[in-house]
């Protein structure tokens, strides 16, 4: 365990942004983290310095991204016309298979040394879902895990419909994190006929508009996303300006 504890976590909010320039944003961060890490092996204890700790919450222009283990089959348009929808590709060196990003859609990124919290991925998983879930209780939506499938789910006791409205993939070195979740809000659902989500063919998609028939507000969902995070973890909380550079138009 990192003998210098640090619960200290910077707050981000970068906006419509695009996948790439987040990508790279959040590598540079995450290298910060391993960087120490490494400072601190040649040094004692007593000597040894603080991680950063990093939350990133954005939107995303419309891009689908291949998870590392993922199958470039699930996406079912040809990577060659996806300007036609308005849409990139990016093969991920997160975890999981296929998936979706767009406007609507809240994008949670937490680059964090897990030695300032704790080290078990499994854990940090299940606080990831748990979060979503208690942002979704505050309107009503009962919503869950279903065994086996990572990210978080609508009719997931049943499962007579089951259907998905978070899904998750991380990466991790170190007990370093990067990547995250994303918890469609506002979502064009459609843009989600053009893979098969996660690789998992028989359940659908969903979005917490459609769920409870309106258009919630981005910025209420986003702030009881971000208390739930920052409770569950225990995290001190700063906050820094976004990030301008890093805007893209809608």
């Amino acid at each position: 365990m990192n003998p210098k504890i640090n619960k200290s976590v910077q707050y981000q909010h970068l906006g419509l942004a695009d996948y790439q320039k987040i990508w790279d944003y959040q590598t540079e961060l995450f290298q910060q983290i391993l960087d120490v890490k490494t400072q601190n092996r040649d040094l004692p204890p007593e000597s040894q310095l603080e991680t950063p700790n990093f939350l990133l919450f954005c939107e995303h222009p419309h891009v689908y991204t291949l998870g590392r283990n993922g199958k470039a089959d699930n996406l079912l348009h040809a990577v060659d016309t996806l300007a036609d929808i308005g849409a990139t590709y990016y093969h991920s060196n997160r975890g999981g298979d296929i998936t979706y990003h767009g406007p609507g859609q809240i994008v949670v990124y937490p680059i964090l040394d897990l030695e300032n919290f704790f080290t078990d991925i499994h854990k940090y998983m299940r606080l990831l879902e748990e979060a979503v879930i208690r942002t979704l209780a505050y309107y009503e939506i009962d919503a869950g895990r279903i065994t086996g499938l990572t990210g978080v789910w609508i009719d997931y006791v049943e499962q007579k419909q089951p259907r998905k409205i978070c899904a998750m993939g991380v990466k991790t070195s170190r007990w370093a994190t990067m990547h995250g979740l994303a918890l469609n809000v506002t979502t064009d659902l459609s843009y989600f006929n053009n893979i098969i989500p996660c690789g998992i063919s028989d359940k659908a998609v969903t979005s917490l508009a459609k769920e409870i028939g309106q258009v919630p507000n981005m910025a209420e969902v986003e702030a009881l996303l971000l208390k739930h995070i920052s409770s569950l973890f225990e995290m001190e909380l700063t906050m820094k300006e976004s990030v301008s550079i890093l805007s893209s138009p809608m």
